[in-house]
């Protein structure tokens, strides 16, 4: 493969006013500026219809953006995307396969139209890759009969016949069973281990927080923000949890007390003592006071009016409690 010089090498995908609009007017992207920094695992997030993959086609060179420029691995796409994709794998929007063929026929008719594969080691890397993403046992079904987890799975081993510098996923783990997941995720960070940068598009907020370094935020085609995966969560404040067998009690005084959002989460055992007392383990959460109220007023609060207080304090924020923060909508957190 030829060698590529990126002109940023801290910088594996930059985009700038990255924009694409359909002939009918509908704005997909809206002046995305997007920085992938090089080893990271990026989290390219946002709801179903957000603009993700319709990024990732301009990125890969599949489709012209209406304005804006685009570079991969220091180059210029679409133009130079007969020398950077040999160094991308990608799987984007689940695998093309033949039916007809098995996983294993599948995957050496791939490599067999790459013109960069050395075709004296092709049996050994397709082994190899179904060895990696766990099909090696199904190798010799016919990709048909695959369930679409195999396929994704499937696609990619695909992406990884042959090392890659950058490695762009469209939901890889659609489809497939928590222990499935679990599996694509550990595999994803062995490959960032060894050098690859992965960038991983998702709808799943646990996906992107359990396996990306950092991550981007979009919604209605407008990139909200992006950054390291802690600093993005730390910029949202956590939620105020006391834990009380009184929640009813507990939930009225801090309305009182001019909280919002307040939620009460109902534990498992034994009610808490008194009559109609909730089980020990339940607890009320809310939104956190402003920075100016003290929290040991809203303790005292809760104590006077005769609420037994187990636990009281602000929960860490989640990459979910940032995304509420930035878009004010909701998102799915798990598959």
């Amino acid at each position: 493969m030829e060698e590529l010089s990126a002109a940023d090498p801290d910088a594996v995908i930059a985009t700038r006013a990255l924009t694409k609009r359909y002939r009918g007017g509908q704005l997909a992207v809206d002046g995305l500026d997007l920085t992938v920094p090089a080893g990271s695992v990026f989290g390219f997030l946002g709801p179903n219809g957000s603009g993700k993959t319709t990024t990732i086609r301009m990125l890969m060179g599949l489709i012209e953006p209406t304005s804006g420029t685009t570079r991969v691995l220091g180059r210029p796409m679409p133009r130079s995307i007969r020398t950077v994709l040999p160094h991308v794998g990608a799987l984007i929007e689940g695998p093309a396969l033949y039916g007809f063929l098995s996983g294993r026929d599948n995957l050496l008719r791939y490599d067999s139209a790459d013109p960069t594969a050395d075709p004296r080691t092709r049996r050994t890397r397709v082994g190899a890759a179904l060895d990696r993403v766990g099909l090696t046992a199904d190798a010799g079904k016919k990709a048909k009969a695959y369930s679409l987890g195999m396929k994704q799975r499937l696609g990619l081993a695909a992406a990884l016949l042959q090392p890659r510098r950058l490695l762009v996923l469209d939901e890889p783990t659609n489809g497939l069973d928590p222990q499935g997941m679990r599996e694509i995720r550990a595999l994803v960070r062995e490959l960032a281990s060894d050098g690859t940068t992965v960038f991983l598009s998702s709808h799943l907020l646990d996906e992107v927080e359990q396996v990306c370094t950092h991550a981007a935020v979009m919604a209605r085609g407008r990139l909200i923000t992006q950054g390291p995966v802690g600093e993005l969560a730390a910029g949202a404040r956590g939620r105020l949890v006391v834990t009380t067998p009184d929640t009813a009690d507990a939930a009225r005084v801090l309305k009182e007390q001019g909280v919002g959002d307040v939620v009460v989460t109902e534990g498992e055992g034994p009610g808490g003592g008194a009559v109609g007392g909730a089980p020990e383990g339940s607890r009320v959460t809310a939104e956190p006071p402003p920075p100016d109220r003290d929290l040991a007023e809203l303790n005292a609060a809760l104590v006077t009016a005769g609420v037994r207080v187990r636990g009281f304090g602000l929960e860490r924020a989640s990459l979910e409690d940032a995304f509420v923060a930035l878009t004010g909508e909701g998102f799915d957190v798990a598959g």
